[in-house]
């Protein structure tokens, strides 16, 4: 084992695209991961992706062609691998697609639709959901009301959720406006847990539906749900120049 190993060894099959990290580890623990031709039963080991050797159930495990993918998820799905709930994942939309593990750059809960992006790079990923790019982030957001001036400024002037987050939008516009209901615009450049609903439920703005349209210059344009297409070479350049600003 090299000495100059950086990472855990669950996280390094996670970084080759073989599975996710949770699924590594309970390998690892059931003896099928060998290292550098040793079986090793400790998640936690250092060892250096990019020098040694693995191996599951006597396979070779190499690196995986990194792939960027952006999905239209629909509404009522977890962005998770599997859930204890039984609930549907966004993993189905890739089912039959022959495509190594791929994770979420972040997510999107349940009940919102839209833009969300996967990758087997995680140090792609980690630009992007590193809190300091400042990354924007473009939803539009169906709400039951209708919404003034005065209401799109306190969302910019940010209000103080009861769990202690400093909640605000960077933006917020009226996109049109029903009877009784109306579609907002709303720009992040920062992502907490339900971020938006929480913010406008302090409001007492009831959503409707939550779409996002675009991470930075990626856009979900008309991609169906629940179909997902590959980022261009320009566009996964362009996201990693814009993440580092």
């Amino acid at each position: 084992m090299k000495k100059s190993a950086n990472v855990s060894l669950a996280r390094a099959l996670s970084k080759l695209g073989y599975c996710s990290r949770s699924a590594a580890r309970t390998m690892i623990l059931e003896g099928k991961v060998r290292v550098n031709g040793r079986t090793e039963r400790r998640p936690e080991t250092r060892v250096d992706p990019d020098a040694d050797r693995f191996e599951i159930n006597g396979q070779s495990v190499c690196s995986s062609k990194k792939i960027y993918l952006a999905l239209s998820k629909p509404r009522g799905l977890v962005t998770t691998a599997s859930d204890e709930k039984g609930r549907r994942t966004v993993y189905e939309c890739f089912k039959g697609a022959g495509l190594p593990w791929i994770s979420p750059v972040g997510r999107l809960d349940r009940a919102s639709e839209g833009l969300l992006l996967f990758t087997n790079d995680s140090r792609w990923a980690a630009r992007i959901l590193d809190p300091a790019s400042r990354l924007d982030k473009v939803y539009h957001v169906q709400v039951d009301g209708l919404v003034n001036e005065s209401l799109l400024g306190r969302m910019s002037s940010g209000l103080t959720a009861p769990e202690g987050d400093f909640l605000r939008a960077k933006k917020a516009r009226v996109l049109r406006s029903g009877k009784r209901t109306c579609w907002l615009e709303i720009v992040l450049d920062e992502g907490r847990n339900r971020h938006i609903r929480r913010l406008l439920a302090m409001l007492d703005i009831e959503v409707l539906r939550l779409v996002r349209i675009a991470v930075g210059p990626i856009s979900l344009g008309n991609l169906a749900k629940g179909k997902f297409r590959a980022l261009t070479e320009t566009e996964v350049r362009a996201l990693a120049e814009v993440s580092r600003r």
